[in-house]
Formats: C-alpha cells, sequence, structure tokens
C-alpha cells in the first residue's frame, strides 16, 4: 500500500468531511464571525475591570502556600543549581534507596523532588491538589507521569526496529527518504538531551492501546475537574513511528518542490503565505520535467479546485498531494543529488496499513471523548523529524472538531525557523474553510537533540541560531495569533511559557487589543512545582491559567523527575529571581509572626 491511500483512510477514519476549499470564507462565516465580535463588544461595558497582575507581589503570589511548601521549594530549586549533585543524582537517587530501604525512600522523595513536581501517584490522590488550586484561580492539564525505565540500548533497538519498514529491511526504500527523516541509531534514544517532555518508545500495538486507555482517563478527569478543562497527548504514544518518519517526508519534499518551482519563476524569498505560483507557467514546468502530459496536467488544475485566480499557493499546493483525481498516480519529485524523478510515496505492507488505520482511530477515539466531556485536547510537539506528520494529521482532526470552538489544539515551537510560516498558513487555512483555530506555543523541548542530530547527519540546523532569535519569533507568533483573536471570536491561544517577559507582553497585548480574561481566548500554562509568581497571580486576577499535573507512582515516575531537575538547573543558572520570591515571601512571614499561615 502507498502513502498515497493513507490520504483516503485518514479521512474515513476521522471524519466524513466536506472537500477541502481554498476558497475565501463564505459571506455567511464571516457574518458569524462579526456577530461573535460585535457580540463580545457590547458586553464589554457590563465587564469589571480586569485587576492589575503583580509578579513581584510576594504576599499574593505566594497565598495558596504553606510556609514548609516555600521551604521545600527553595530547597528543591538550590539543588537543582548544583552542577555536583545533578551529574551524580541518579547514582545518589540508587544509593538513597539501598540505604533507606524503599518506604523511607518514597517518604523522602515526596517530603523532596516528588512533592514538589508531582501531585500525587493515583487519580483519587492527586483530587485535593487540583480542588486547592481551582480554588486560588488556577487548573490543571492531568498527565500520567509513568515512563518505561528502558536502557539507552533498549530504547535505541526498539526506536530502530519501530522508524524502519518492511521494506527498508529488505534492503529497499531507505534511500528515498532523506537523511533527515531516516532513522539513525546514534540517535535511537530520544530521550537524550530531552530534558522537558515524556519520551515513548514503540513496543506494540497492546502497548499503545494501554498509552490511549491511559490518555482516556486522562481525559475523563479533566472533564469532572472542570468546565473548562484542557488534555495533552502524543502521537508517538499512539503507533508506530515509522508512518511519521514516512509522512513527514512527504510532506517536506512537496512542500520544497512548491519553493522550487517559485524560485524558477522569479518569487523566491516570500512570505510563505504571500508567495503564489502562476498555474500556466507551472504547467509548463512539469510538462518539462516529464511528470505528465499536457492533457493529464490541465485537468490537475480547474476552476472547480483552484477558483479563477490563475494562481497557486502554499495552501492550494497542499491540498493536492490528498487529491482525488488522478494526480495522486504522478506524485514525483526530483532529487536534487542524482538530477532524476522519484516516486513521492512510499509503500506499505498489508500490516503496515492496519497499524497505521489503528493510529488514526486511537486519534479519532480520543479526540471524540474530549468532545463528549467538553475537554480541550492539546497534541504536543515532537521532534522535526515526526512535526510534520504531526500537525498534518492534527489539522485533520480540528477540521473535524473545530466547529463551533476550538476543542483540539496543535502546539508550535517557537525555536524552529519555520514556526511563523506555519502559523501564518494554519490561521489562513482556518480562515477559509472556516473551523476554529486553536494553537499552543511553547519555545520547545529538543534543542540540544536537534542540533547534534542536523550537524552529525548532515542536513540544516532547524534551529533558531540565538535564543534571542527564539523569543522574537515567539512574540511574533503570539501577536500574529492575538490580532486573529481580536477579529475572530472562534480562536484561542495557549501561551505556554515561564518566561515572565512573555507574559507580560502577553497581558499588554490584550489590553490594547481589547481581548478580556473572560473571553477565555487567552491561556496560560506552566509545570506543577514551577513559576508559581506567575500562575497564581494570573489567576487571582481572573485570567485562565493552568498547570501541568503529573501524578503516578514514585518509583515510575523517577525518569519524569530526573528531567525537572536538569530543567531547573537550567532555569536557575539563568535566573535567580524566583528562589529569591520565595526567600522574600517566607522572610515576610517570619518577621510578621505569619510563619503558620493557612491558605483561604
Amino acid at each position: 500500500m502507498s502513502l498515497r491511500r493513507a490520504f483516503p483512510v485518514l479521512r474515513s477514519a476521522l471524519s466524513r468531511r466536506a472537500p477541502l476549499s481554498t476558497a475565501p470564507a463564505t459571506r455567511e462565516q464571516h457574518a458569524a464571525g462579526l456577530e461573535a465580535v460585535r457580540g463580545r463588544g457590547a458586553a464589554e461595558d457590563a465587564r469589571p475591570p480586569v485587576p492589575a497582575v503583580d509578579f513581584g507581589n510576594t504576599q499574593e503570589a505566594y497565598r495558596s502556600r504553606r510556609s514548609w511548601e516555600l521551604a521545600r521549594s527553595l530547597l528543591v530549586l538550590r539543588l537543582c543549581a548544583s552542577p555536583a549533585l545533578l551529574a551524580r543524582h541518579e547514582q545518589l537517587l540508587r544509593l538513597a534507596r539501598r540505604l533507606l530501604g524503599q518506604r523511607l525512600f518514597d517518604r523522602l522523595m515526596k517530603m523532596t523532588f516528588y512533592g514538589q513536581f508531582v501531585a500525587g501517584e493515583d487519580q483519587e490522590s492527586i483530587r485535593p491538589l487540583i480542588q486547592h488550586n481551582r480554588a486560588f484561580g488556577v487548573g490543571s492539564i492531568l498527565d500520567y507521569g509513568v515512563e518505561e525505565d528502558l536502557t539507552p540500548e533498549e530504547a535505541e533497538r526498539e526506536e530502530m526496529e519501530s522508524c524502519t519498514s518492511a521494506s527498508e529491511r529488505d534492503g529497499h526504500g531507505t534511500r528515498k527518504r532523506e537523511k533527515q527523516f531516516q532513522a539513525h541509531r546514534a540517535f535511537g534514544d530520544r530521550r537524550d538531551g530531552v530534558v522537558s517532555t515524556r519520551t515513548y518508545f514503540y513496543a506494540s500495538e497492546a502497548k499503545c492501546d494501554s498509552h490511549m486507555e491511559t490518555f482516556l482517563r486522562c481525559i475523563e478527569a479533566s472533564g469532572g475537574a472542570s468546565e473548562d478543562g484542557f488534555s495533552a497527548i502524543k502521537l508517538t504514544a499512539l503507533g508506530r513511528p515509522q508512518f511519521l518518519l514516512q509522512f513527514s517526508d512527504v510532506l517536506t519534499k512537496w512542500r520544497r518542490f512548491f519553493h522550487q518551482m517559485a524560485a524558477e519563476q522569479g518569487k523566491a524569498g516570500l512570505a510563505a503565505v504571500d508567495t503564489k505560483l502562476e498555474v500556466a507557467a507551472l504547467q509548463e514546468s512539469v510538462v518539462k520535467m516529464g511528470i505528465a502530459s499536457r492533457m493529464e496536467i490541465e485537468n490537475w488544475f480547474t476552476v472547480e479546485t483552484l477558483g479563477v485566480s490563475g494562481t497557486l499557493d502554499l495552501l492550494d499546493w497542499g491540498s493536492l498531494i490528498d487529491s482525488r483525481t488522478e494526480l495522486s498516480r504522478h506524485l514525483v519529485v526530483p532529487n536534487m543529488q542524482t538530477g532524476q524523478l522519484e516516486p513521492l510515496l512510499s509503500r506499505f505492507t498489508e500490516e503496515e496499513e492496519r497499524q497505521m488505520t489503528r493510529m488514526l482511530q486511537r486519534m479519532d477515539v480520543l479526540a471524540k471523548k474530549a468532545s463528549e466531556v467538553g475537554v480541550r485536547l492539546m497534541v504536543d510537539a515532537e521532534q522535526t523529524y515526526f512535526q510534520p506528520a504531526i500537525s498534518r494529521l492534527t489539522l485533520e482532526m480540528q477540521r473535524r472538531f473545530n466547529v463551533e470552538r476550538p476543542l483540539i489544539f496543535n502546539t508550535y515551537q517557537c525555536y524552529l525557523k519555520d514556526t511563523y510560516d506555519n502559523v501564518t498558513l494554519d490561521v489562513e487555512l482556518a480562515r477559509r474553510e472556516g473551523w476554529c483555530f486553536g494553537a499552543k506555543l511553547v519555545r520547545g523541548a529538543y534543542m540540544a537533540q536537534e542540533r547534534a542530530r542536523a550537524l552529525e547527519i548532515g542536513y540544516e540546523d532547524p534551529i533558531n541560531p540565538t535564543y534571542e532569535a527564539t523569543n522574537a519569533m515567539y512574540h511574533r507568533c503570539l501577536n500574529y495569533v492575538l490580532e486573529e483573536l481580536k477579529h475572530n471570536a472562534g480562536a484561542a491561544v495557549m501561551v505556554a511559557s515561564h518566561n515572565e517577559d512573555t507574559v507580560r507582553f502577553t497581558l499588554c497585548r490584550m489590553e490594547e487589543l481589547g481581548l478580556h480574561p473572560a473571553d477565555c481566548q487567552v491561556y496560560f500554562g506552566q509545570l506543577l512545582g514551577m513559576c508559581d509568581q506567575i500562575s497564581f497571580p494570573l489567576g487571582q486576577a481572573g485570567y485562565p491559567v493552568y498547570k501541568y499535573v503529573p501524578y503516578g507512582p514514585v518509583m515510575e515516575v523517577l525518569p519524569y523527575l530526573s528531567r525537572r531537575a536538569l530543567e531547573n538547573s537550567g532555569v536557575m543558572k539563568g535566573a535567580q529571581r524566583e528562589w529569591q520570591l520565595l526567600w522574600q515571601e517566607l522572610k515576610r512571614r517570619l518577621r510578621t509572626g505569619s510563619l503558620f499561615h493557612r491558605p483561604a
């Protein structure tokens, strides 16, 4: 089976939606959007003013925390700042477990690292913390933090087996995929260099079903915990990553082919959303390359598919790859090394077809459950060699489920050079097709790994060159989305950031654009145990803000805790602000006799 047939499978597994339309939104859709904006404007007079948010007021920031919790945070964050301890933290944990025994070791962890970053062992035990945070205006995004404790060798073996197709194992097909989208043994353990996210390795279809059941329980618990809940999923947990690699390779080659044609027409360097090909010139180029005859090509680009403009943009181009026309059998692209035309689409065995279908079905089950219980579903971003496929599959879910409100949120990693292009294209696609855009903006979790892989394997580094460039990218993307929210009451964004300057920037732009917290279009997110001085002042001022809340048995979340410690080492080296605020509040309580403060 070829990847060409993956698109019909995708459509049948995820939805029975209308064909892709690249025409501008209809007058009725525009009218509906304008009515929503007018309704929002009419209600503004009745809204209370938004309280000022002061991230430096420690009394308010830590009003929800007992003094012993502040002391624990000070201890844990200080330990995270010690390079000597971090370099040996795994050995120290094993030694402590041997000396103390399992029961005392568990108690020690719950008093320190586990208690700081993990809510509890199961959904029942985490309920008090969720209710406590909610009382102070902070919601929860549940995350079952259990990971398999694989050795690097075991992780490498599972990754290589699951990222290689049957034809590649037989010695065929690998060379047709670009280097970036091939499995490489040196980077088989995807946990290496990743400090802030959970990593899944494919073991079997039964294991993927188990992951799906875990996600379902988190969605149900989120629905029961609040009326405005979120849950997060990873697509690498739901199926064989081979399909994400192959699909990403196809999408990347197809987009690159578009830009090659644009360069031939003298349109290189334009913004992705503004680049348009002249159809007549494109037809001539395709004929010269020998891809198809002139008569066949004329049938691809018709008034029905492209309108009467005589031009074709990147969204039109993307729609051709899953066209139900004869075009699909002609999908070839030039190999830039050999100069030869090569098939864009590869083939699957029957077993691989079944596995791919199951992956899509699992996605559909999760989206349906989220829709039933009223929980927004955030699809996490992953490595760049998986991400084009993840984003495309997420868009397919958004087309079906984001009809009335943004239920499915795609994640954009702003440390990538092409993030702004991807954000603007997806916003434009949502406008044209009339569904609700939903995005989560993050800086990114895989920088060290991505840079090392690109250098070792020999492809362009996808990461912005500096931290400042990443900040600029984040603010540029965020500003674009906030501008869209001003004119489109159906769109929403999650600002997932621990950066105080970014949060201040967001609040400032919201005020300038007239976006009220009560509109619930702009959400904020931070990790449990980090940056309470941002989360709780936002929640107490009425802004929708959430904590990622991991849970699970002590021994099974140790890999997660190791990454939290490593991530905090980077945070503490770069800024002492959180530690200083915690110490300032603890001293204030000592000075004022409120050391036994009880949150109320």
